[in-house]
């Protein structure tokens, strides 16, 4: 799960991780008080969840207030596309105007889970305010990795390991190694799946200030951070996955138009590659899980169908835990709630209770199209939709 900036940034609050003075507006009323509050020059920042904001002209500087409104015009109410965000875009509902800071310099630091070693990873950089990607693929030496065990949390030579990469003097060692040992700290206790600043500055003043906040939430973790899941914004996320989400379905859109339905997650990697093998773009990453309701499948099928760029679907089935038979009648289920389904529908079935699938798939009021194996689903699917 992923939170704005702001929300981020009042949460580095409270583990005592500064942030610049600033507020949250939603209407441009707001604006003109908060800059004369502030003062300038403040910083107009747009709050979505996609990163590449400045790419996208969405944080701007305003040396006066009259640049301010302009800029919180051009932004509130409107849809930024970033270089993150995909060509339609997100839209922005609420900006962030800081206090301008006066940097001296500027680096990265980000903590996630290296799942090659089950450890989570510190990153830091000096080449701080740039795409760390773009950092890692100029120079890979100017990133310095750093693993720290969960249960012990990060030590202070590790902390002070990397002070001394980046360069920091020290006499600012203690207030870096604070910093980082309580971003440490939030990533564990609040089981997030990614803690970003980027830039953190250092200001002429000598004091380390966190300019962005990201923070990503392990979704399998929430239940043990009820006040984390209201902040869950369902504006900035497709309305499609947000409904898949209510039924536990994990569901992920994609760019091609032939929807897939599978149990597993390994069979639905499978099943996309194989779509892709033989010609097609799937529409969707979409899981019912191994133990799959009947319940479950029709509201996955209602939920592919509902996307408008689905010219086919494919619903590739292994039967282990879920029954198939229990499958095919939450598809038939499906179609009859909905009514007329105009798109052609694929059906490979395998496994338990397989030939009682497929005589309820056979017997229903819709013409289905059976696939024998994984091959021949992946070729008639493509056909179909050619």
């Amino acid at each position: 799960m992923k939170i704005h900036e702001y929300q981020a940034k009042e949460i580095f609050k409270r583990f005592s991780i500064p942030v610049p003075i600033g507020y949250v507006v939603d209407d441009l009323e707001k604006v003109k008080e908060v800059v004369v509050t502030l003062g300038v020059p403040v910083v107009v920042k747009a709050q979505i969840h996609a990163g590449g904001r400045g790419k996208g002209g969405g944080i701007k500087l305003a040396k006066i207030a009259a640049e301010a409104i302009t800029a919180a015009k051009s932004l509130l109410g409107k849809k930024l596309v970033t270089p993150q965000t995909g060509p339609d875009g997100q839209p922005v509902n609420k900006l962030l105007i800081e206090k301008a800071v006066d940097i001296e310099k500027e680096y990265y630091l980000g903590i996630l889970l290296d799942r090659s070693k089950s450890l989570p990873l510190v990153m830091a950089s000096a080449a701080g305010g740039m795409d760390i990607e773009e950092v890692a693929a100029k120079d890979p030496s100017l990133i310095k990795h750093t693993h720290f065990d969960p249960f012990l949390g990060l030590w202070s030579y590790q902390s002070r390991e990397i002070a001394k990469f980046l360069g920091i003097e020290s006499k600012l060692l203690r207030k870096f190694e604070q910093l980082l040992r309580s971003l440490a700290k939030l990533y564990l206790e609040l089981d997030a799946s990614l803690v970003e600043i980027n830039p953190l500055v250092l200001t002429k003043e000598g004091d380390f200030i966190a300019l962005d906040a990201k923070i990503n939430f392990d979704d399998n973790a929430l239940f043990r951070h009820p006040e984390i899941i209201e902040l869950r914004d369902y504006s900035q996320e497709d309305p499609l996955e947000t409904e898949a989400s209510r039924y536990n379905l994990n569901y992920i859109k994609l760019d091609g138009n032939i929807g897939c339905m599978v149990n597993g997650a390994g069979l639905a990697m499978a099943t996309m590659d194989i779509i892709k093998l033989y010609g097609g773009e799937p529409a969707n990453f979409l899981d019912v899980g191994g133990g799959a309701t009947q319940d479950a499948v029709k509201n996955a099928f209602r939920i592919l169908i509902s996307d408008p760029s689905v010219k086919a679907v494919l619903i590739n089935i292994f039967g282990g835990i879920a029954r198939t038979d229990r499958i095919a009648r939450g598809v038939v289920a499906a179609i009859e709630e909905l009514g007329e389904v105009k798109i052609p529908v694929v059906v490979r079935l395998e496994g338990t209770n397989v030939e009682e699938g497929r005589r309820i798939l056979r017997e229903a009021n819709f013409d289905f199209i059976v696939a024998e194996n994984m091959s021949d689903a992946a070729e008639k699917v493509v056909k179909a939709v050619l």
